[in-house]
């Protein structure tokens, strides 16, 4: 199939089954990976929807300015149809988004302007009011307002609700997503509650926003709002486009947990997604009691971590805030090793075959066992030196004569921290145990690898 232009390349997104992150969850859990969209987010969809009923409405005119202040995802979507379209595009955003996200609005030809994060909203320098006052300002221009446009809502009523459907079948138990406009979780959530309104609908909010408190008590506290660094969801004022009617839950997700599990996301799935994927994912792992067997939770994931590899995917700025002070355990270490194999050898075993199975595996030390307990550990140096002295006498003599002693043993949630001490010339490995009782070895390489 040949597309006219990039436009019509938006939606009909894959649906992808989340496998090792999912396992504590007793449910069927899918991703609606947004990221294949050409802009790399879910926001192309309502960005196109929104330019397209301006242009009916006469709101936008040929060769106009279209303004809207963004996180930098509905930016790329509106960049995008400007670009097919011949619109200029003036954006506003905050200097809490990352430089990624400036940088490709910049490069689809984009201004924008950077505005303070902690002001209030009605501020003048405020994202919103900057925004504002240039729509009125400059002639034959339009200010989107995601936050209160309902065509945002209609795009996901239109064509995000109706995929889910479809892929799961009409089976769908639960949908989980992160708010922000609101336009996704309330658009989608509208049209599954029309297909079956028994359907749950969690949203997820981060610490520092109001959507939560609001939900459950119709009250907007104002002392519920301070700064986050979660990207993409949160706010600090109530949108239009938030039904707050249709959505059953919200569930709060701290920026670390978010920002760790977005990096887990990566490792275990191979899905380089963004800050708001991993708050969705740790919500949904929040909430995993409340999920059960026959379950299927679809979780919509809304764009690509290429927007944040300064910031969640660089150890430098997660360890500046504390993030990867135990995020990674031996549990995540295990979890990223390819070969997950336990090798061991008899203590009888001779030492030319233990040579043997080290090159034929490519591993460089073995537990040492007798009736399957482990009495001792053997080294690839320690091999090759016992061989060299005598290699014909020596290649027949028992591992036992040359062994040293067991790997220690550590607990499968050690910390990366705690594991270093463990760890040194004389101790190249250790063995960990996971809940079934599984042995697993960890080296230094392994570790290396993960790192």
């Amino acid at each position: 199939m040949i597309h006219e232009n990039i436009l019509s390349t938006i939606g009909n997104t894959p649906m992808v089954k989340l496998n090792k992150i999912a396992e504590e969850i007793p449910a069927t859990v899918l991703a609606k990976v947004e990221t294949f969209n050409p802009g790399h987010s879910i926001k192309d969809r309502m960005a196109l929807k929104m330019v397209e009923d301006a242009e009916a409405n006469g709101l936008l005119k040929p060769g106009g300015t279209i303004i809207e202040c963004t996180s930098g995802n509905t930016g790329m979507g509106l960049a995008l149809a400007a670009c097919v379209k011949g619109y200029k595009c003036i954006f506003t955003t905050t200097d809490k988004q990352s430089k990624e996200k400036i940088d490709i609005l910049k490069a689809v030809g984009a201004e924008v302007i950077v505005c303070p994060t902690n002001v209030e909203p009605s501020h003048e320098r405020s994202y919103y009011s900057v925004a504002e006052r240039l729509s009125k300002e400059i002639p034959n221009s339009f200010w989107f307002n995601q936050y209160d446009n309902k065509s945002n809502a209609v795009a996901h009523y239109e064509s995000t609700g109706p995929e889910i459907w479809e892929q799961t079948k009409g089976k769908i138990t639960h949908l989980i997503v992160g708010v922000g406009t609101g336009g996704t979780i309330s658009g989608t959530a509208k049209y599954l509650k029309e297909q079956n309104p028994d359907i749950k609908i969690w949203g997820v909010d981060t610490y520092g926003s109001v959507f939560k408190k609001y939900h459950e008590t119709g009250e907007f506290d104002e002392k519920e709002i301070y700064p986050y660094i979660t990207e993409g969801i949160g706010e600090d004022i109530l949108p239009k486009n938030v039904d707050f009617s249709i959505i059953d839950h919200f569930e709060k997700v701290s920026d670390k947990d978010g920002a760790v599990m977005a990096r887990r996301l990566a490792r275990e799935e191979g899905l380089l997604l963004g800050y708001s994927a991993g708050s969705a994912m740790a919500g949904a792992l929040q909430m995993k009691n409340q999920l059960k067997q026959d379950d299927v939770v679809v979780l919509i994931f809304h764009d690509h971590g290429s927007r944040y590899v300064a910031k969640i995917f660089n150890d430098d700025w997660m360890r500046e805030r504390d993030f990867l002070t135990d995020e990674m355990t031996v549990a995540d270490i295990i979890s990223i090793k390819k070969d997950k194999v336990f090798f061991t050898v008899e203590k009888k075993e001779k030492v030319r075959n233990v040579l043997k199975v080290m090159k034929e595996n490519d591993i460089s030390q073995l537990p040492v066992i007798d009736n399957e307990e482990i009495i001792g550990s053997v080294t690839e140096n320690s091999v090759l030196s016992f061989l060299l002295k005598n290699p014909l006498e020596n290649a027949e003599q028992t591992v036992d004569q040359i062994m040293g002693t067991p790997f220690p043993i550590v607990d499968f949630e050690l910390s990366f921290k705690e594991l270093n001490k463990y760890l040194d010339r004389k101790v190249p490995a250790v063995i960990a145990r996971d809940k079934s009782g599984g042995q697993h070895i960890v080296t230094q390489y392994d570790i290396i690898q993960a790192v």
